[in-house]
């Protein structure tokens, strides 16, 4: 697997490697909801904890994330990101998404995803997962709306930045399901026009 940074683009959503020149309109973007970051994330990006996970996400990344700002319309209205970049084994994670509460429930994420998932098979990924929050039904529920199949349950997984001990739901899409994914997902996305 080799994947690359690039610019990937549909009608939607115009994904492009995080850079500095997004960075002030991914702090509005998470200003918009900061109860989201008190509930449901391990790591905080609203308000005074922008800067600091701007440093450790985006200004620096590890050397197995790979960050892409969610543009719609000119404009950073979110991230996602390739995390866990595993080339030996052909696997990686898509996460770290956060969008916008203006653009979630329509077809940014699907568009998104299927860039994201596009790109990494079409790099020789063999396996695409996603984890999730255990109490994040809205994003379980996108996950599986996506097509992926839920592997199991991680049990006190993590701890998060307000201390709460988290459960994690891992789903998989494999590289022989991708082409059924795909087309479900562009029928999807052929609907939202």
């Amino acid at each position: 697997m080799w994947l690359e940074p690039k610019v990937l683009e549909n009608r939607y959503v115009r994904l492009e490697p995080m850079a500095p020149a997004h960075r002030e309109d991914l702090r509005a973007a998470c200003d918009a909801d900061p109860a989201t970051w008190t509930d449901l994330y391990p790591y905080s990006l609203a308000g005074e904890h922008f800067d600091a996970g701007w440093t450790r996400f985006y200004a620096d990344p590890a050397a197995d994330r790979m960050n892409y700002a969610v543009t719609v319309g000119g404009r950073c209205l979110g991230v996602s990101s390739y995390l866990t970049v595993d080339p030996a084994n052909g696997s990686l994670e898509i996460g770290g998404t956060y969008y916008h509460p203006q653009v979630r429930g329509g077809p940014v994420n699907p568009a998104s995803k299927r860039l994201m998932m596009a790109h990494a098979f079409e790099s020789g990924a063999r396996r695409v997962q996603y984890k999730v929050d255990a109490i994040n039904a809205r994003s379980r529920a996108a996950v599986l709306k996506l097509g992926a199949t839920q592997e199991g349950i991680l049990r006190q997984d993590r701890v998060t930045w307000t201390g709460r001990i988290r459960d994690t739901v891992v789903f998989s899409i494999l590289a022989d399901e991708w082409p059924a994914v795909r087309e479900r997902l562009d029928a999807r996305l052929a609907g939202s026009a």
